[in-house]
């Protein structure tokens, strides 16, 4: 493990501990603050030197579930990723905290305080984080901390590794040889000559001695293994391991949206989908009116798609094309653009409106898709929803998508939109089905701003 990693979070626990006990006490002082008070008045008494005891044993409490929840593990995150183990800890201590006092209301009973706090501390913490983060990179810019990779195959998963440790060099990472093929002697003895970290394993189509041979390098070496998963991989990355009748058996799950997960997935959707539709409403109105004065049709339109388990339902949509313009559809099939799967895509589509156009470019037309999310037929995050006549062409592989709801956005969505190929879709939906957690979703979600504002095109 890299010094500089080992230093960078072992600094990370005092520096929270210092940024929670400010973000108490600034929530302390707010509420007593004439434009707070006039809302709502001080009912409670306690000394600031009393309250700094119970804040110094609360955020305390406090550091102690950021461990639990993984913010101290020495392993390299993006910032979206980790804001939301920030939200999601936070939220956790806080709700530790209203029980803690709950039992006892004689040691705090502020609950406007508790709720400032718990909104500083996210905004702090994650500043302390987004510093910590680019501190990092300028570290790692100039080549201190970087860890040396050696990456073995070729194709577009090697080439686009390779380009993308050259791109971005803050990402600390340095190659130090990539060798197109592999070969045991020539690799063997690279390693015996120089100082690699990390060894990265690119092509799928080597034997399972070959792998072996690569994996018993790297333990000699002491270096740490990674590879790109085949899709094959990545629809059995989710598995449970038991025994029957002394013999050992794993059995593949679909996904991990099983008993509670779903549970939890349904209530997550429902109440942020609704909070955002009706903070939204007027914008969606105004869309709608639009939609309306400038092209003859309805406002809204209700486009049959496949769901989970197969079932079909009415997707939501403000309309962005002309009327009847899915008479029109068997007259342009020639010109799909995507021939690699079973989708539907033309860049100049002649049924699209001009206001059409504005409102797919940004995503616009889906956002009534919010609707769906609230009566349960879809969730804010999934695979895309399909056609029928698409789904019908899917080869038993794609058909894993149908296992969960889909989505207003996607892993695929923030990972490249529409110029991902059919299969880098499935691969990347099918990783989503296998490994959903509520923190994933939530990434995507903070994600998906920057993806449809970005320079790549919706169609």
């Amino acid at each position: 493990m890299k010094k500089l990693e080992l230093v960078f979070t072992a600094i990370l626990v005092p520096f929270d501990y210092l940024v929670l006990l400010l973000s108490g006490t600034l929530a302390y002082f707010l509420r007593f603050e004439s434009f707070v008070t006039e809302i709502r008045p001080v009912v409670f008494e306690m000394k600031y030197s009393d309250f700094l005891n119970v804040l110094a044993l609360a955020s305390l409490a406090w550091i102690i579930v950021f461990a639990f929840s993984g913010l101290y593990t020495i392993e390299r995150r993006g910032i979206l990723k980790n804001i939301t183990k920030i939200i999601i800890a936070c939220s956790a201590a806080t709700l530790l905290i209203v029980v803690a006092f709950f039992f006892n209301f004689q040691l705090f009973n502020s609950r406007l305080i508790i709720l400032t706090g718990w909104i500083l501390s996210i905004i702090f913490i994650s500043i302390d984080r987004i510093l910590i983060h680019y501190i990092k990179k300028i570290f790692y810019k100039k080549g201190l901390g970087v860890r040396k990779v050696v990456i073995i195959g070729e194709g577009n998963n090697a080439n686009e590794i390779v380009n993308e440790f050259k791109r971005r060099p803050t990402f600390g990472f340095k190659i130090l040889m990539h060798f197109k093929s592999f070969n045991y002697d020539e690799l063997k003895l690279f390693m015996g000559h120089n100082k690699v970290d990390d060894l990265i394993l690119a092509d799928t189509n080597l034997s399972e001695s070959e792998k072996n041979n690569i994996i018993n390098l790297c333990v000699e070496n002491n270096l740490t293994y990674k590879y790109a998963a085949s899709l094959l991989e990545t629809k059995i990355s989710n598995f449970r391991f038991n025994t029957i009748a002394g013999i050992p058996v794993i059995e593949v799950k679909h996904t991990r949206l099983d008993g509670w997960g779903r549970i939890i997935k349904r209530v997550f959707d429902f109440i942020f989908a609704l909070g955002i539709f009706i903070i939204l409403s007027p914008f969606l109105l105004i869309i709608g009116l639009i939609v309306i004065f400038t092209s003859s049709g309805p406002m809204i339109v209700k486009l049959e798609r496949i769901g989970a388990d197969g079932k079909r339902f009415k997707l939501y949509k403000f309309r962005s094309m002309i009327k009847d313009a899915h008479k029109m559809k068997k007259e342009l099939i020639d010109f799909n653009e995507r021939a690699d799967g079973p989708l539907f895509k033309m860049q100049a589509d002649p049924r699209i409106t001009k206001f059409g156009k504005f409102i797919r470019k940004y995503s616009l037309d889906e956002l009534l898709q919010l609707l769906n999310v609230i009566f349960g037929s879809m969730s804010l995050v999934g695979p895309r929803p399909h056609e029928p006549q698409e789904v019908a062409k899917y080869q038993v592989s794609d058909k894993k998508l149908l296992a969960i709801k889909p989505g207003i956005t996607g892993m695929a969505q923030v990972s490249g939109r529409s110029d991902l190929s059919w299969q880098e879709e499935v691969r990347l939906d099918t990783y989503y089905v296998e490994n959903w957690s509520l923190s994933l979703d939530i990434q995507i979600l903070l994600k998906t701003p920057r993806a449809v504002l970005g320079k790549r095109q919706a169609v």
